[in-house]
């Protein structure tokens, strides 16, 4: 590059005029030459210090260790969420109504088309440690937890371990392994993610879809084009989140769960700028033996296992309806709303309807463009023969968190829930739930 400077600065004295012959294009005599010299510094990129305060993680790039990694294909994560949670009223009980729960993730991702291997393939490998299991069952009797992140005690268990691979242009893939129960059915933007967004598992995903432990199974997405997907799934329904699942998928009955979903993701182009959104319809089928819910004259509930072939069906949406800087396409920063619907059979299925609805707005506070806001309600109302039974009729959820991103690598989120009915009992006291919750990113 230095000398294709250097030949450009001589040129003009050099190169013959158009239609003159180079004989022609000479000096009758020597001209002075002036000979200017163009020094281009060599660009060298180097490597950033390391800055703790704004570090995307809290260990770094490990000094280009890491971004060298994820160009070879492997890429690791490690995070840990931390919550405190507090009955401060109604409930259960008040007393010695906190916990301390807490979980750690591992990820490890191997693109062999990076690695140059063959291309289309991805081996994901998920994990995580868990910490006590929260206040919801014995502090506050709810239908739904107010802590989706509190798993009890486990060491260590492998909640995902497949093979994707793409094809059809990159349009199709198929996931093959152990799977999270019910796939990657029932996403949303605002609401399905527990270490980030809501706490209560009645705001992450819909109650009375009956998603199986993560077990052994298949997925199948055909995206078509970029506003139109079809999803297709089936878990082992008998799986064990703490074991292989090779004796439950192979071994006496064939009960697996299917769904199956269909959704619109548009991005709709506004004075507000381009707001995107998403539209989900999906359907599932459970064909496993479940209790069938009925009285007796004596007022007693019994339970016989006599219902099968399950089925039930849900919507989902998410859409941004507002946007701050419209200009800016990358932008986030804004107003989100989602709204969820699901039916299940009441003689199986202790929820026979469930809904939600809710918002977030990210970047409320001037120079926090990163922190959100977010509001939810959710509500489950029994079957029938529940709510004849028990007197109550429905549990309802109102939640409100704000996280905060303090660094890069760091959120705190201050989190408050209101249970009305917990339980669906109309003469419980409803409760108050304050809470704190810590995600770090190594």
């Amino acid at each position: 590059m230095r000398y294709l400077f250097a030949l450009l600065a001589v040129t003009p004295f050099i190169a013959p005029v158009a239609g003159q012959t180079p004989d022609e294009a000479a000096p009758e005599e020597p001209a002075e030459t002036v000979t200017t010299e163009v020094v281009v510094e060599e660009e060298v990129a180097e490597e950033p210090p390391f800055d703790v305060l704004n570090n995307e993680r809290l260990t770094g790039d490990w000094w280009g260790a890491r971004t060298w990694l994820e160009d070879q294909g492997i890429e690791f994560g490690l995070s840990m969420t931390s919550v405190y949670q507090h009955n401060v009223h109604g409930g259960l009980q008040t007393r010695n109504g906190h916990r301390i729960t807490g979980s750690v993730d591992y990820e490890l991702t191997l693109d062999f088309g990076a690695m140059g291997l063959w291309d289309g393939g991805i081996l994901y490998v998920s994990a995580e440690s868990d910490w006590n299991d929260g206040i919801g069952g014995d502090r506050v009797g709810s239908l739904f937890g107010v802590n989706d992140d509190a798993a009890g005690d486990e060491e260590i268990i492998v909640g995902d371990l497949w093979y994707e691979h793409t094809f059809w242009d990159g349009k199709a893939l198929l996931r093959l392994g152990r799977i999270g129960g019910g796939g990657d059915i029932d996403a949303n933007a605002y609401a399905n993610d527990e270490t980030s967004q809501f706490l209560n598992s009645a705001l992450v995903n819909i109650a009375n879809i009956p998603a199986p432990d993560d077990g052994l199974g298949v997925q199948l997405v055909v995206q078509p084009v970029d506003w139109f997907y079809a999803l297709a799934v089936a878990n082992d329904g008998q799986a064990k989140g703490n074991t292989p699942g090779f004796n439950t998928t192979f071994h006496d009955e064939d009960y697996f769960f299917f769904a199956a979903e269909v959704g619109l993701m548009p991005i709709w182009e506004t004075a507000w700028g381009e707001l995107p959104g998403g539209y989900r319809l999906g359907i599932w089928y459970d064909p496993q033996p479940k209790d069938r819910y009925f009285n007796d004259l004596g007022g007693r509930r019994l339970t016989v296992p006599t219902k099968r072939d399950d089925v039930g069906f849900y919507f989902n949406m998410d859409q941004m309806v507002w946007k701050e800087n419209p200009a800016d396409v990358a932008d986030t920063q804004g107003i989100g709303m989602f709204f969820r619907y699901s039916f299940a059979h009441e003689e199986a299925n202790e929820i026979e309807h469930f809904w939600s609805i809710g918002g977030q707005y990210e970047g409320l506070i001037p120079t926090r463009d990163e922190d959100v806001l977010g509001f939810g309600f959710a509500q489950g109302i029994l079957s029938s023969d529940l709510r004849y039974f028990d007197g109550g009729d429905r549990e309802n959820v109102y939640e409100l968190y704000y996280n905060a991103q303090v660094f890069p690598w760091l959120s705190v989120t201050p989190d408050f829930q209101y249970i009305s009915n917990p339980g669906a009992d109309k003469d419980g006291d409803d409760a108050f739930v304050a809470g704190l919750r810590l995600q770090m990113s190594f």
